[in-house]
């Protein structure tokens, strides 16, 4: 969406419930006509005793039609909050489904260069807020104001005079508000950003908190923690010590209209121009006048609430999309191709000195034949998880482009490109539900049994069955219930479920422990079998029989040929290989005392 004022961003998101809020403020209207019955029944009661006219009749029944009216106001300003409510968490709910979706479907470097704290941050906390006000705005505001509106032309119906003497205290108090509220809008902010600054050294902090025990870094660590609190409350406080006067005033002043009404009521009756009725009369007005609007005092702190919630939201909602088409394209097998491609990450919102548009690939040309096993190595920071990421698109190139069965990738749908791709990285996310499902996730339409051969498949079935509920464990928070090798068979039990024709595997064994490796292993070779596979790998023994490998250096491809090729002609190559093979004769003891012992 475009970036708009804050309230057409409220408004366009809150369509879908325009007949909810437009009911809302005509039962808000309504409440307040009934709200005004009670003194019109006031009035007239008070007129027959002056009068002299009073019988029990007329005074039950204006106090039945006061009853009647009071009625009127509370149902309907009841429907008028319960409507306005819905309108708001549908409001709600409408943003944190755009801001989901526009983050499916910008650049994944766009969403990982943003702050996890933050995001959750905006998401639920910065959205929720724009619950309470919005909710409250709608019916109380309008009413409030229409009330206000609604006596005060009463009051002038009755007497004119009295009518500007109830206003004597407005200026009064909009003068002092108006002291308060300078500089408000930049206080405001900067209270916002201390807000933010104290939330994230406080998710800083907990998430950090391993580390911080484990170096016992806890005294400076809770030193930095503990200044950002006090900063954030010395802040917060000054603020509000600095509005406390004025508001004080304010709300005395504001209510207190018997400073007019009282001597110019006096006044006037002296003088014969009022009646004793209509002096009653006129002061109970004037007491219904100004109360409500001291309300919207509220109403200003909540508007910018919204305001900031909303601009959060909405850094969210402009991210830039990743460009599709809508139908599917026809792909001729699915052999990978890459012609000049050449990438750079722009480092500019990193917060340090760095340089900006920093190649991290270039001018790469491969292909990779439908069914054939292609692998890529090299050195750290080489590009050579990125160079997979760009074939699933979960950045754009900067230059070249990227073809699947002879199709550029920027020509196919998303869905379409996810269908065709399994992607299996290092990091392997499970979500907390149960394994059945987790697994499940690559093919949702999956029978239980289905998943299950997924699960044999891909050698996870044993250890499932050992745990206490079976394929209905939960895999916890992150899948943090499972080790690291028993989460990497779940991702591609889910890899094989799905059954795409192209499998990238992103260092999909990176963290496997020798007792796990060969499972691992067994479960790739049924994930790959018949299928176009690109391997990213640091352990060269698990692709030495590729049919190419690319070895990858700096962002170029310095080198492509078979593991005996390489060796022979690499020196790159040769030398990973060696310091490889060093490695696996390595053998660590669990306990060196116990070799000590049986010398």
């Amino acid at each position: 969406m475009e970036a708009k004022n804050w309230l057409k961003t409220v408004f366009y998101f809150a369509r879908p419930c325009k007949m909810k809020m437009i009911i809302s403020v005509i039962c808000a209207i309504i409440s307040v006509v009934g709200g005004l019955v009670p003194y019109v029944g006031v009035y007239r009661i008070i007129t027959m005793f002056f009068d002299g006219h009073q019988n029990i009749n007329d005074i039950i029944l204006w106090i039945a039609i006061s009853v009647g009216g009071y009625s009127i106001k509370f149902v309907f300003h009841g429907i008028s909050t319960v409507l306005a409510h819905i309108s708001a968490y549908s409001i709600l709910e409408n943003m944190r489904i755009q801001i989901t979706k526009r983050l499916m479907e910008a650049p994944l470097g766009s969403v990982l260069n943003q702050k996890i704290g933050k995001m959750k941050s905006v998401i639920i906390d910065r959205v929720e807020t724009i619950e309470l006000p919005l909710a409250h705005l709608i019916p109380e505001g309008i009413s409030n104001l229409l009330l206000s509106i609604g006596v005060y032309v009463y009051l002038i119906i009755i007497d004119w005079r009295m009518a500007l003497a109830a206003l004597m205290t407005i200026p009064i108090a909009a003068i002092v508000y108006g002291m308060m509220l300078k500089g408000f809008n930049k206080q405001y902010a900067d209270y916002m950003e201390a807000s933010n600054h104290v939330n994230s050294i406080i998710v800083e902090y907990v998430e950090g908190i391993e580390v911080i025990k484990a170096f016992n870094q806890s005294t400076s660590s809770y030193e930095r923690f503990e200044k950002a609190v006090n900063s954030f409350k010395q802040y917060t406080l000054e603020w509000f010590r600095s509005t406390w006067k004025h508001m004080t005033f304010g709300a005395s002043v504001l209510p207190s209209t018997l400073m007019g009404t009282m001597p110019m009521g006096m006044f006037l009756y002296i003088n014969g121009s009022i009646s004793p009725a209509d002096i009653a009369i006129s002061l109970i007005l004037s007491l219904g006048i100004v109360a409500p609007l001291t309300s919207f005092t509220v109403f200003v702190n909540d508007l910018k609430t919204i305001e900031f919630a909303v601009n959060d939201a909405s850094a969210f909602l402009n991210m830039k999309v990743l460009d599709q088409v809508k139908e599917n394209a026809k792909l001729q097998g699915y052999p990978i191709e890459l012609q000049d491609v050449s990438f750079s990450y722009d480092l500019e919102n990193e917060g340090k000195d760095s340089i900006k548009d920093s190649h991290v690939l270039q001018d790469i040309n491969l292909t990779l034949t439908e069914g054939t096993f292609g692998a890529i190595v090299g050195p750290s920071g080489g590009g050579k998880s990125t160079l997979a990421k760009l074939i699933v698109r979960f950045w754009d190139v900067t230059k070249g482009t990227i073809k699947i069965g002879g199709v550029n990738i920027k020509n196919m749908p998303l869905e379409q490109l996810m269908d065709t791709v399994s992607f299996v990285t290092q990091d392997n996310f499970l979500f907390n539900c149960s394994l059945m499902e987790n697994i499940r996730l690559g093919n949702p339409k999956a029978s239980d049994k289905e998943v299950i051969q997924a699960a044999k498949a891909a050698h996870c079935h044993h250890f499932i069955q050992n745990l206490e509920k079976g394929y209905e464990t939960y895999a916890g928070e992150a899948g943090a219930k499972l080790s690291g090798g028993e989460k990497q068979r779940i991702a591609i039990a889910r890899a094989i479920l799905k059954d795409a024709p192209i499998v990238i595997l992103d260092e999909a064994t990176a963290f496997t422990d020798p007792e796990n490796e060969d499972k691992i292993q067994k479960s790739i070779a049924s994930l790959t079998k018949g299928k176009t596979l690109l391997v990213i790998a640091h352990r060269l023994s698990t692709i030495q029989n590729a049919d190419t490998i690319i070895v990858l250096e700096k962002g170029r491809i310095l080198e492509t040929g078979t593991h005996q090729e390489l060796l022979s002609h690499c020196e790159l190559y040769k030398d990973m290989w060696q310091s490889h093979i060093s490695t696996k004769k390595w053998v660590v003891h669990n306990d060196i005392r116990e070799v000590y012992k049986n010398v």
